[in-house]
């Protein structure tokens, strides 16, 4: 039976369907709370220009800021979600147990004291308004593109998380893990294959401690001596990363896996011989990977609180 004339064709909701969509999305702040770039237009205008300051004055006295703001981002968004619990230190009073000690994150996460120059900046500028997990979020868009890389319009309005996830902590992503542990590692966090080598790529600038390497300190380095990523680019952004793995010459057992792991072939392979061949498939994809990354678990709403200070909880009033 054919249908009514005057009900809307599928094509015609379809296309109401999608003009719905983007008018959500452009009018930034959703009804659910849920994440904008828009999301502090008006609470606090020059949130991204304060962050890229504090980074850009940073990453003057040390290079190697960049590399080490992306890599917090990480570590952040896969222990409870995007909810800045890493940046919390100890406190028994208030019983959080600290994320950077674990084997993860102690003695090589760094750069949580640009993390404070940037909280205390923008705590000046508009107080109590802007969470630690946007400050990461945003942290690590700024550092890829001041080294080089793509730029993406990054969603807002996370909220800070009031606990932290040793458990969950102690399961981060290792340098030694076999490919298989990788991509379930990612799955478990909605990231695909594509994910996981575009996120990878970060390794294309910044430094590791030898331990950590395929050589292991073996070239006569004291343990904990830094070694470049990227022997000739170490703190520039680009595609150079996946031909270094095509060679043979990345430092990062986890990353040697995805090209030579017996799966690889069907299932990472493919994808590190794209990029490799081209800087823009691999800049769209990393760009795209980020917010999907970024979107893992958010607190938004009413959910945690936004810290007055990064490092500890806000003191609650009784």
């Amino acid at each position: 039976m054919a249908a009514s004339s005057t009900l809307p064709s599928a094509a015609s909701c379809g296309l109401l369907l999608a003009a719905a969509l983007v008018l959500l999305l452009s009018h930034g702040a959703q009804a659910q709370g849920g994440l904008s770039p828009s999301f502090y237009d008006n609470s606090c205008p020059g949130t991204r220009d304060i962050v890229r300051r504090v980074i850009q004055d940073a990453r003057v006295a040390d290079a190697r800021i960049p590399a080490s703001l992306i890599r917090l981002h990480f570590h952040d968004c896969f222990v409870n979600g995007c909810d800045g619990s890493l940046l919390l230190d100890d406190d028994l009073q208030a019983g959080i147990m600290s994320e950077k000690k674990v084997p993860a994150n102690d003695r090589s996460a760094r750069g949580f004291d640009v993390v404070d120059d940037i909280k205390r900046a923008l705590e000046k500028a508009c107080p109590g308004t802007v969470s630690c997990a946007d400050i990461l979020t945003l942290a690590a868009e700024i550092s890829v593109e001041l080294a080089g890389g793509p730029y993406w319009s990054v969603p807002l309005g996370r909220r800070d998380g009031t606990t932290t996830n040793i458990e969950s902590a102690n399961n981060l992503p290792s340098p030694f893990d076999p490919l298989e542990t990788l991509q379930e590692k990612f799955k478990n966090l909605g990231l695909d294959d594509t994910d996981l080598v575009a996120l990878q790529g970060a390794h294309t600038f910044g430094r590791a401690q030898c331990q950590f390497t395929m050589r292991n300190c073996t070239a006569g380095q004291v343990v904990g001596a830094l070694v470049n990523l990227d022997g000739v680019t170490p703190d520039v952004f680009d595609n150079k990363y996946y031909g270094n793995l095509l060679q043979g010459r990345v430092e990062l057992p986890s990353d040697q896996v995805m090209l030579s792991d017996p799966v690889a072939a069907t299932t990472t392979a493919p994808i590190i011989r794209r990029f490799s061949g081209s800087q823009k498939d691999f800049f769209s994809n990393f760009a795209a990977s980020m917010i999907k990354m970024g979107s893992i678990g958010p607190l938004t709403g009413r959910d945690g609180e936004i810290r007055k200070n990064c490092r500890r909880l806000n003191k609650k009033q009784y």
